[in-house]
């Protein structure tokens, strides 16, 4: 007939035809009905492989017997940027599969790659010329060679603009279904790539999926909840653990972000999330990150493996994140060998006088030290202090779009003194063992006198200020015209443990009075955002306002006030302001999701503050509120926190809850040398008297527990963890 459509509502799209796309743990999958041909088409990457496989199912519905051509189409960019590249793409027809190959020598990097398009050896035309499959100026929605009728001539080469196009004509008889498995890949050398050609064109498919499918199950049932709040169980017992391992670790790409980088804070962030269900890969990831540290104390912002290139700045809070992660992994994993790791230095210049950052590659210092003192230096080399006795928040702290508050050397950051603070906290017991008494004064003398000047020149009378400019004008006050209140500033002086309990419980007042704004069911970073302020924070202000970091919500920071409501036992406060930040209630009706328009299954960086888009979703996947938003529900809400070998149970709910359950695999020494799936604990939390927290009976296995510590004026309970494969019941009764 004639007719050309995709297997997929996009590009080509058929009047009147169904569609359907499903996401899973690991696959994605499309189905279209049109013009009587129905298509399934399921895509999955194996779990250890560098191949993406595409099974596509074709049925006749119809009564007659249907010539069709199947078209697989693959632009390649093998750059940061496919339109720079297009000149230096060499194609070929690999004589012994006679699947396509492409490679970018002018990468040197990756100059030995061979990326891979075949149809399972299936495919009986092709081509690599772009605008012979397209046609001048055309496009995929209306691709030359098909709507032409044109056969492929199977150009291959260099000097054009590439592309692998593969085409099979076969026939479907009434009612017969066919299948076709496209693979998309890359590899080290011509022969590895033979070897993955050889190994996927006649794997079974479904066995592939079942093992991606084990790989999921296997992390995400860890920990799995069972709430009185439905979208609370989605995101927490699936879709923001795998966010944040597929997306933020493995891929670190998206469709907003597609950098491939190491981001220093940011993936140190990401792991804490996974420290319970994958401990092996946050371990992995902190000594990744601490080989990423000049000898001086500062780190690269950010680099691009495998050669390490990436920015050396000025920022502030990178380097402290070091320390506060592996604290962090320590108290859940009580795996303090982890300090003993030895890891080299990198080395290059320093940022030069008046710029603010470095892109280079660096050497090996040959200098190496263990995972103890990169944490240690990177303290050190925070501990300087500013006029109002705050640490410089330099070319940025965890916000770096004021990078240019503190520019001059002189600016100070209210956020940074409490993250300063909480880091020195956690971390200042290593040193005894070390008997580092020296240093260790050194960390409690600067934070004694950090402590005192938050609750002075940080506190603004009704909330903590935000920092102070070059010039000492204040930032994050009623003295400010916009940006006059920052919830992180507020969130972190309970995190930290300020001093003044009034204090904290007034600032975190004024975030639910001023930020959270439930008509909207939004939540802001700060307000008012960045617009005419003759003051220049930074590229912040280069937002539209309402927009990302500029006043609008950005989860990443937002999420932490979940936190510090909770460590305030205000259990009504933090749940509602977690059913705020979940996606799955943005798109709970049809008219929610056309106004938010992002995908409700993972959490999104931004929503947006101003008309007329206030509640539309910004940038989705490549987030760290995902993993934020993991813990904030598991740990601050229903008070699952694993230290070694006790669990503790310290929950902050929403008073209306009379009962949750937690279903915990835990999987200790033992049970990773003997390769048993752990043991497992069913735990049960009773809410009788309808409180937020507060426990007043355990019992393990129908036995009564009785020992349930004081924590502050709230008593929460630990349980041991017995590692014996076996599975163990758990009653908490909060009152």
């Amino acid at each position: 007939s004639g007719n050309v459509w995709s297997a997929t509502a996009l590009p080509i799209r058929v009047a009147g035809a169904s569609y359907q796309c499903r996401h899973g743990k690991g696959y994605v999958g499309f189905t279209t009905n049109a013009h009587a041909i129905a298509i399934d088409t399921t895509h999955c990457v194996p779990v250890l492989d560098t191949i993406r496989l595409t099974r596509v199912r074709l049925h006749n519905q119809s009564e007659t017997v249907r010539r069709l051509s199947l078209t697989a189409y693959v632009e390649w960019a093998l750059a940061a940027n496919g339109q720079v590249s297009a000149p230096f793409v060499i194609t070929s027809c690999d004589e012994q599969t006679e699947a396509l190959f492409a490679r970018n020598s002018w990468r040197a990097e990756f100059a030995n790659r061979i990326a891979f398009f075949d149809l399972a050896g299936e495919q009986l035309a092709s081509t690599c010329d772009r605008r012979e499959f397209l046609g001048s100026n055309g496009s995929v929605d209306c691709p030359a060679a098909l709507v032409n009728g044109r056969s492929l001539s199977g150009r291959v080469g260099a000097g054009f603009d590439s592309c692998s196009a593969l085409q099979r004509p076969f026939e479907l008889a009434p009612g017969e279904q066919r299948e076709f498995l496209l693979l998309l890949g890359d590899a080290e050398s011509a022969a590895a790539a033979r070897a993955l050609i050889d190994t996927y064109r006649d794997c079974d498919f479904d066995a592939v999926l079942a093992e991606v499918a084990a790989q999921w199950n296997d992390v995400l049932d860890t920990v799995q909840v069972q709430t009185p709040d439905r979208a609370m169980d989605l995101v927490l017992n699936d879709w923001l653990l795998y966010q944040t391992l597929a997306c933020r670790v493995w891929a670190r790409t998206a469709y907003y972000q597609s950098s491939g980088a190491f981001g220093f804070r940011d993936q140190l962030q990401d792991v804490m999330a996974l420290t319970v269900t994958r401990p092996d890969l946050t371990r992995e990831h902190l000594l990744r990150a601490a080989g990423r540290q000049f000898a001086e104390g500062d780190v690269q912002h950010w680099w691009l493996p495998p050669g390490g290139q990436g920015i050396r700045t000025r920022m502030t809070d990178d380097r402290l994140w070091l320390a506060f992660v592996t604290a962090h992994y320590i108290e859940v994993t009580g795996d303090a060998a982890v300090l003993d790791e030895s890891i080299v230095f990198i080395a290059g210049a320093e940022v030069a006088d008046g710029a603010d950052e470095a892109f280079y590659r660096p050497e090996y210092s040959g200098t190496e030290a263990n995972l103890y003192e990169h944490c240690a230096r990177a303290i050190d080399v925070s501990l300087t202090l500013g006029a109002h006795k705050l640490p410089l928040i330099g070319t940025g702290d965890w916000n770096d779009g004021m990078n240019r508050v503190g520019e001059g050397g002189k600016g100070e950051s209210v956020w940074l003194a409490w993250f300063l603070l909480a880091t020195i906290d956690a971390f200042a017991p290593f040193t005894e063992k070390r008997k580092q008494a020296d240093r260790k004064q050194r960390w409690t003398d600067t934070a004694t006198i950090v402590r005192a000047a938050l609750e002075t020149s940080g506190w603004d009378g009704a909330w903590y200020r935000r920092g102070y400019y070059d010039d000492g004008t204040p930032l994050g006050s009623t003295q400010s015209s916009e940006c006059k209140i920052d919830a992180i500033a507020q969130s972190w002086s309970v995190l930290a443990r300020a001093n003044d309990r009034e204090h904290t419980e007034k600032a975190m007042a004024a975030v639910d009075r001023q930020l959270i704004r439930r008509d909207d069911q939004i939540a802001l970073l700060f307000t008012p955002p960045f617009d005419r302020t003759p003051l220049d924070p930074g590229y912040i202000k280069g937002y539209p306002p309402g927009i990302r970091e500029n006043g609008g919500q950005y989860t990443h920071g937002t999420i932490w006030s979940i936190f510090a409501f909770a460590q305030l036992g205000l259990g009504d406060k933090a749940g509602e302001l977690f059913s705020i930040l979940n996606p799955v209630n943005h798109s709970s009706t049809a008219e929610a999701a056309r106004k938010y328009k992002v995908e409700p299954y993972v959490a999104c960086a931004d929503v947006y503050s101003v008309a007329p888009y206030v509640g539309r979703g910004g940038w989705t996947w490549y987030t760290g509120s995902a993993g934020w938003l993991y813990r904030a529900g598991l740990e601050a809400v229903l008070g699952f926190r694993v230290q070694g070998a006790e669990l503790l149970i310290d929950p902050c709910i929403p008073r209306a809850w009379k009962s949750y359950a937690i279903d915990y695999r835990y999987r200790g020494a033992k049970s990773a040398a003997s390769g048993n799936s752990g043991t497992h604990y069913t735990i049960s939390i009773e809410n009788p008297n309808s409180v937020s927290s507060g426990v007043v009976r355990t019992e393990i296995d129908g036995i009564e527990h009785v020992e349930i510590d004081a924590q502050g004026s709230v008593a929460i309970a630990r349980i041991p963890l017995v590692d014996d494969g076996g599975s163990h019941s758990v009653l908490v009764v909060l009152g």
